[in-house]
């Protein structure tokens, strides 16, 4: 097979659904996946299911045809993306509270949600200056890239939304007085949730961009585009730009964070061991322990072999940590 050839199809999906047996899929999940060689993470709640997947095209369309067999996930729709390497190292499936954590009881997505605005109507939306626009992503996403006239909420994870809305929603706040509010995120998870609440808030007009990001810098040429800079992607593209291309960021292999060419170029800044993010936060073994692992995974690209790793020493920054748990899985692709 031709090396530049992309072997590899990665699938990001979610949806709200009503899902009281979500336990019991767990386990025939879990092996249909093992068993048709797809790694990644799917989060299973009641509230439904989210999650990327990657493997071999036959592998990932059999494990999206036994989700659709169950009618409860008939409808569901996923994004595909090719790539050249296994973007995932192995295949979690995990029980949760929630499919993405706001924190939040009694909401309904799948009912509650705002209204949706197709990626070419978007700009006309917020280009509108009585329209309030949200970016719902946690603040080191934000910091890559973002539409023009986005509010940064500066949260570090989702769950510190409704606090921020509370904020702002008083006098003097950017939501005081009920506004109209449009409101995007990678792939539209967590728009369907913040705007479900909103409208729990009594907000009466809430939009939010269909497909997200993604869809967004997949169908709107770059010419037309209020996007400026990178989209986050929590997979090992990192990020990517109009037309899904990808991005101007590598990931630091110590904390996760995303690093550009300004970080890239700090003395902070050590392959596999640290950047000006982490720096400092990790005893000297554990960035020994970095180092090797770093240097081990060189030899095996110099091999042309696949290196899984040790698990990294220490913590990941609470952020990212919490991202790949709660916030992660959000269209990734």
């Amino acid at each position: 097979m031709d090396s530049v050839t992309p072997r590899y199809l990665t699938a990001a999906l979610y949806q709200f659904v009503d899902l009281p047996d979500f336990a019991a899929l767990r386990e025939p999940l879990q092996s249909l996946c093992d068993a048709n060689g797809v790694r990644g993470m799917l989060l299973l709640a009641p509230e439904g299911i989210n999650g990327t997947i990657a493997g071999e095209p036959q592998g990932v369309h059999a494990v999206l045809a036994w989700l659709r067999s169950d009618a409860r996930f008939a409808a569901l729709q996923h994004k595909e993306a090719l790539a050249e390497r296994m973007p995932f190292y192995r295949m979690r499936v995990r029980l949760k509270r929630e499919i993405v954590t706001l924190g939040v009881p009694g909401l309904n997505p799948a009912r509650n949600a705002g209204t949706y605005v197709k990626p070419e109507d978007w700009n006309a939306l917020i280009d509108d200056p009585g329209v309030v626009v949200v970016d719902t992503r946690n603040d080191y996403e934000v910091g890559i890239g973002t539409f023009e006239r986005a509010i940064n909420p500066h949260t570090q994870t989702f769950a510190e939304f409704p606090a921020w809305v509370e904020k702002e929603k008083q006098p003097g706040g950017v939501l005081a007085g009920k506004p109209k509010v449009a409101m995007f995120c990678t792939g539209g998870i967590r728009c369907e949730k913040s705007t479900a609440f909103l409208k729990s808030q009594g907000f009466d007009e809430v939009y939010h961009l269909e497909g997200g990001i993604l869809k967004y810098l997949e169908t709107v040429p770059e010419e037309s585009s209020r996007w400026h800079g990178d989209c986050f992607v929590f997979d090992e593209r990192v990020s990517v730009g109009h037309g899904l291309a990808p991005g101007h960021h590598q990931l630091c292999r110590s904390c996760r964070m995303p690093l550009g060419e300004a970080e890239l170029q700090s003395p902070h800044y050590v392959p596999g061991v640290s950047c000006p993010y982490c720096h400092g936060t990790r005893t000297p073994e554990q960035e020994r322990a970095l180092a090797e692992r770093e240097r081990q995974m060189q030899l095996a690209r110099q091999r042309g072999q696949e290196h899984i790793g040790a698990q990294q020493p220490g913590r990941p920054t609470r952020a990212v940590a919490k991202h790949a748990e709660d916030d992660g899985m959000d269209g990734t692709t």
